[in-house]
């Protein structure tokens, strides 16, 4: 499998140096490493890498096992000539048909597009579940470059098309959904709010953006200071965005709903929140997407974590940084479900 290799971003006259990493990140951060360094994520090697994450994915029974949820598979309708989509749905045990609706997550995994299952962010649903008494729909997209986007960001919308229609049967309250993803899944959560608001809907009540993956140019100075460094670099950036845009990328007719970066109306989107580390790669372009909600007169809560690598949270739960990062989360959920 190759996919096009054609824009490559004019190199800056001198490297800026990398931001330096929190040390007590730099042992999640080795081991992190180690995962992804073992198979170099290029055209030539991306289904390489999808069968090596798919090989150390915790199955859903492992996932769920001593965790107080409940559990399914299901196949739903996908976009318009496409197949059917698999989700997985993950509710609090003990619910019912009897209970008050509660409020429904759309999770969406990371992978740079090219690469993962849904299983990458049923974790996240699972912990919601229990902890604020969410349904959870964990959605399997297509991957590029198969599959070139917007498909995966029409198949995440699909996903909340069908919540939102079936709310009364999932239990879930059609005006509190919301649409959560980090890395490439915080892209196609960008996108999937771009969409909901030109489509006049499904309502989304907040975005959770983690880390987003929303600029095919790759041209900020936070990815030419992660050049061959860190956790998801400028390299691998590249991968991701070739499989997904082809020829296309960089230029003229690249939509919002490929790469959100690119649109210049950002009125109008559910409330966001932003994090992301100081020292990856999709820094500057989660704070330039931030600026321009504000500016829009749009509503968005922006985290920037010192010397945090990309995924810094996952990889390194115990550092005092990851702690501040999952409590500030924590803190915009329980404001967002309240609403």
């Amino acid at each position: 499998m190759t996919a096009p290799q054609r824009y490559r971003a004019a190199e800056p006259e001198a490297r800026p140096a990398s931001v330096p990493y929190d040390p007590e990140l730099e042992a999640g951060l080795a081991f992190f490493l180690d995962l992804v360094e073992r198979i170099p994520l290029r055209a030539h090697t991306i289904l390489e890498n999808r069968a090596h994450f798919a090989s150390i994915t915790p199955s859903m029974e492992v996932q769920a096992d001593g965790r107080a949820v409940e559990w399914e598979h299901r196949t739903i309708p996908g976009p318009a000539g496409s197949p059917g989509i698999e989700v997985t749905i993950v509710r609090p045990r003990g619910s019912g048909e009897h209970d008050a609706p509660r409020p429904g997550v759309l999770g969406i995994h990371g992978g740079g597009y090219v690469l993962g299952t849904r299983f990458f962010g049923t974790g996240e649903l699972i912990d919601l579940a229990e902890r604020f008494g969410t349904v959870g729909v964990a959605v399997e997209y297509r991957l590029a470059p198969e599959h070139p986007a917007p498909a995966a960001a029409e198949d995440c919308f699909a996903a909340l098309v069908w919540m939102s229609q079936n709310a009364d049967r999932l239990g879930i309250d059609p005006a509190r959904i919301v649409v959560s993803g980090a890395s490439a899944g915080g892209g196609l959560t960008a996108a999937v709010s771009l969409i909901a608001r030109d489509r006049g809907g499904p309502a989304i009540a907040g975005q959770l953006v983690g880390c987003p993956m929303i600029d095919d140019r790759n041209t900020t100075v936070s990815a030419w200071q992660y050049d061959g460094i860190g956790a998801w670099d400028r390299n691998n950036n590249d991968t991701g965005w070739d499989a997904a845009l082809g020829a296309d990328r960089g230029g003229e007719r690249v939509h919002p709903y490929q790469a959100p970066a690119r649109a210049t109306d950002l009125s109008g989107l559910p409330p966001a929140f932003i994090e992301v580390g100081s020292a990856e790669v999709f820094r500057d372009e989660s704070v330039d997407y931030a600026s321009r909600i504000w500016a829009a007169g749009g509503e968005a809560e922006l985290h920037v974590w010192s010397g945090g690598y990309h995924g810094f949270t996952g990889f390194s739960p115990d550092a005092v940084v990851s702690h501040a990062a999952n409590d500030a989360r924590d803190s915009w959920w329980r404001r967002i479900l309240a609403r």
